[in-house]
């Protein structure tokens, strides 16, 4: 039996919230009915206490789990507290920056990439790596491996000067070898993924499928900025794949753009039998 996961990123609360995309969000979730919903990060825009609150009401108003890890806009703009306060918000509501959701089906490790004293790039230390990876070993056997943070580990067709993650080759092979079977990013507002044997050099004996998959943004705060699709990924999770499907916003509502497929475990998809 398919579980399923829905993945928002970038609302950046407190610009050009739209209630029209508010309400078809909810009727969506509700003819899905995923299991949880991932938010991976800039949940506000300026990380003001009151976008916090109306970012928070708003994705607990679906009544599901949640998975929410800070993003660079969800840090304060402003000195000193961009410093001496950097989480404090985003804790007071979610608890943690780096949550972990477990069940029978789905176990997920939240990872802060956040770093105040960066505007846009973010980073992950090798302790995070580290603590991540133990994690993981936890996950009960079947579960599906999710790791979350908010910058990105692929590049897209717009804006490609924005910087992924720090180290990003050393922060993606760690998860890799640390058992992560999928991992979500947001950050560029712009639907990007690749399974690992599109990128690394396939061997005889097989490699573990991983994918990684970065969200569109769900808000829009810079409307006329060509690249800045808004939209969201649902990942529907069976014991031998994981399909992808990649909803974006029109003026009429959701639209499904794209549908793919990736493996689990070490053996490729089998091909379709051709129709007669």
């Amino acid at each position: 039996m398919a579980t399923r996961v829905l993945h928002v990123s970038d609302l950046h609360t407190g610009t050009r919230e739209d209630p029209m995309v508010e309400g078809a969000l909810a009727q969506l979730i509700e003819r899905l009915r995923p299991e949880l919903i991932v938010a991976s990060g800039d949940l506000t825009h300026r990380g003001r206490r009151e976008q916090h609150e109306r970012a928070a009401r708003f994705l607990r108003s679906f009544e599901l789990p949640l998975h929410a890890i800070p993003g660079n806009h969800d840090i304060p703009y402003t000195f000193p507290a961009r410093f001496t306060s950097t989480f404090a918000e985003f804790e007071r509501l979610w608890g943690t920056t780096q949550p972990v959701y477990r069940s029978d089906r789905l176990f997920i490790v939240g990872l802060n990439s956040v770093r105040a004293w960066r505007h846009q790039s973010g980073g992950v230390r090798q302790s995070q790596l580290d603590w991540a990876a133990a994690e993981l070993r936890e996950a009960p056997g079947g579960a599906f491996r999710i790791v979350t943070l908010h910058h990105h580990l692929l590049g897209a067709p717009w804006r490609s000067a924005k910087k992924p993650v720090a180290k990003r080759n050393h922060v993606l092979a760690s998860l890799v070898e640390a058992g992560a079977e999928l991992v979500l990013a947001g950050h560029i507002h712009q639907a990007a993924i690749s399974e690992r044997r599109e990128f690394e050099l396939s061997t005889a004996g097989g490699e573990r499928g991983v994918t990684v998959s970065i969200a569109p943004g769900l808000g829009q705060p810079r409307p006329n900025r060509r690249g800045e699709a808004r939209g969201l990924h649902v990942y529907e999770v069976e014991r031998d794949k994981v399909h992808i499907e990649t909803y974006i916003w029109r003026d009429d509502g959701w639209a499904l753009t794209a549908e793919r497929r990736f493996p689990r475990g070490r053996e490729p998809l089998s091909f379709e039998p051709e129709s007669s």
